[in-house]
């Protein structure tokens, strides 16, 4: 069953927020499962290092409290995550530190891992992919359990990032870009987010919709308070539950659409409890404006490749912003960015608008456009 629990949460207080998640993992007997020893992996979203106040990150505060409602009942609890650009010892101790994790890791006793080692997997019930790499901490057989902490986010390329989309972060940095150049389309590459999500078999996801990003997320669009903690076993539910929330319907959700399609989720609608939906719902988040053009399925057959083509949004860079940093070259998986003269330059007729560059900008200066007359 599409299983959710809804909690209306107005702030990031350590104390009420470890009440919150208490609520969510009491309502679904996860603390049954755990036992003096038991090791639990958590895995946030620290897409890059941010400020947890821009809304970019799972909150650190959250992260956190979900720490403390483990180690209450004898867990030993580590943070695991790979953002988008490099991945390496020194990178990720930034990362956690600029993202406020290593503070709170110290002051609440919970650990974080920056060994950043990772082991190519077989993904024996893969429909797209069959193999990649994923980090240590997330391979299978493992010991552990696994609480996927994602983000309530729009996303330029698969115009939803929830808890699905959270768990690409366990494949290790620029193997990322490698992914997005395998599968360029949206489709294959959210068959291939499922694939991965079968794998982990993450055994309880949390979403912070506290302060959600809506527009051209899931860096670079805008933080809207919105007030939710969403708890489910199943990440699907997590999923169908965000998508109440900001008032998308599951099928405009690849993830929730390949998944139902192969049995993994219901094709019903979410059952939530807790917290009315009204008390929380955004009936107005902006969208990513990457998202789809209805019009496209009645073009000609013959003619939809260039009506795609002309509709389909694309990466703009603000020259004028640029700082030359590389970040977008180093994250592309077509290697279409260079820079010459400290500005980063798009080769578009390579480019396969999969939006790394956008997401990866540590300055926000990349934008998504479209030809104007589709923004009236």
């Amino acid at each position: 069953m599409n299983r959710a629990v809804l909690i209306r949460q107005t702030t990031y207080d350590v104390e009420a927020l470890e009440k919150a998640v208490d609520r969510l993992f009491s309502a679904f007997d996860f603390y049954e499962r755990i036992s003096p020893g038991t090791e639990v992996v958590i895995k946030p979203n620290l897409v890059m290092r941010s400020a947890p106040e821009e809304a970019i990150i799972t909150h650190p505060n959250l992260v956190a409290a979900a720490a403390l409602c483990l180690q209450k009942r004898g867990a030993r609890v580590l943070v695991a995550e790979s953002g988008g650009g490099l991945y390496n010892p020194s990178v990720m101790k930034s990362v956690f530190r600029g993202c406020g994790y290593t503070a709170a890791a110290e002051k609440y006793g919970f650990s974080l891992y920056t060994a950043c080692l990772s082991q190519p997997v077989e993904l024996t019930r893969g429909v797209r992919c069959g193999t990649l790499s994923v980090l240590e901490p997330f391979v299978q057989p493992r010991q552990s359990l696994v609480v996927n902490m994602a983000k309530l986010k729009t996303h330029g390329m698969m115009g939803y990032s929830g808890a699905v989309k959270n768990l690409f972060g366990t494949v290790p940095g620029l193997m990322k870009p490698e992914l997005h150049c395998r599968y360029p389309e949206k489709e294959p590459f959210a068959e291939m987010l499922v694939d991965l999500c079968d794998y982990i078999q993450a055994d309880f996801s949390i979403i912070d919709g506290i302060e959600a990003m809506e527009g051209d997320g899931p860096t670079g669009g805008q933080k809207r308070f919105v007030g939710a903690l969403i708890g489910a076993q199943s990440p699907y539910a997590a999923d169908l539950a965000g998508a109440a929330v900001i008032g998308m319907q599951p099928e405009e959700i690849l993830m929730l659409k390949n998944a139902v399609a192969r049995g993994l989720c219901d094709d019903a609608p979410v059952t939530l409890e807790g917290d009315p939906l009204e008390s929380v719902q955004v009936p107005d988040f902006k969208r990513a404006r990457s998202s789809d053009v209805d019009f496209l399925t009645r073009v000609p057959k013959p003619l939809r490749p260039l009506a795609k083509k002309i509709t389909t949004p694309y990466p703009r860079i603000r020259r004028k912003d640029c700082v030359g940093c590389g970040k977008c070259a180093e994250s592309c998986p077509q290697h279409t960015i260079v820079v010459r003269d400290h500005k980063a330059q798009i080769d578009y007729g390579r480019c396969i608008r999969c939006f790394c560059c956008h997401e990866m900008c540590p300055k926000h200066v990349i934008d998504i456009r479209r030809f104007s007359i589709f923004n009236l």
